[in-house]
């Protein structure tokens, strides 16, 4: 039986040593927020799984795991009405506009 593109099990990939990994702020708020999500009954796992399989082989080449977490959490969100493309790109002006890096752009303005 063939596997799918996205299937790598059983595949040789070298040992996975969780040490050598330490999770940005920004990762960890991704896997938060799907479970959040998913414990509101948002979306499901099975749905996840489904926008990640769709977006393709070059995704995988080229997103980063969070990356294409975060990307199918919001489409997830954004099929569920929770917001739509419009106000998603109205929020992602608003936070570029209070500036370049984390700290001037948090919530705060980097004041403490």
């Amino acid at each position: 039986m063939d596997k799918s593109w996205h299937d790598m099990g059983g595949d040789p990939a070298g040992p996975v040593i969780p040490a050598e990994h330490d999770f940005a702020l920004w990762e960890k708020r991704v896997d938060a927020l799907f479970m959040l999500t998913t414990a509101k009954g948002l979306f499901t796992v099975d749905a996840l799984r489904r926008v990640l399989e769709d977006m393709g082989p070059e995704a995988f080449e080229t997103m980063t795991y969070y990356e294409r977490w975060i990307t199918a959490v919001n489409r997830n969100l954004i099929e569920a009405g929770v917001y739509s493309t419009a106000e998603l790109a109205a929020k992602i002006a608003e936070v570029k506009a209070r500036g370049a890096d984390y700290g001037t752009a948090s919530l705060g303005g980097g004041d403490g």
